[in-house]
């Protein structure tokens, strides 16, 4: 079974770069059919999807956050990263890593990140 780890710094300074990066356990990130998202939820808010890095290296971004969002992956460590430049304190949040492939997810447990100065 997929198994997803969040991990970066905790608090991010305004105008900085958030990065945070998701490590896989028990499949391959390069497996046909999966896609590998970065999904956020802010305090008293829903969830918000930000971005989705596929199996083949497709990236696909949310139109609200495209110009900000980078997501990349590094299969030798079947990682795959989210950098969030020029951050505000609206991108407080807690940040999830997701896996979804026929209809099935996995999720991270989630990490928070607090934008403050």
């Amino acid at each position: 079974q997929v198994q997803l780890q969040e991990s970066g710094p905790g608090l991010v300074k305004p105008s900085q770069t958030l990065s945070l990066t998701c490590t896989v356990s028990g499949g391959s990130m390069t497996t046909k059919y999966y896609a590998w998202r970065w999904i956020r939820q802010p305090p008293g808010k829903g969830l918000e999807w930000m971005g989705v890095i596929a199996y083949d290296g497709s990236t696909y971004y949310s139109p609200s956050l495209k110009s900000r969002t980078s997501i990349s992956r590094d299969t030798s460590k079947n990682q795959f990263s989210l950098q969030l430049s020029s951050v505000t304190p609206e991108d407080t949040a807690v940040y999830y890593c997701n896996a979804e492939t026929r209809g099935r997810y996995y999720w991270g447990q989630g990490t928070q990140v607090t934008v403050s100065s």
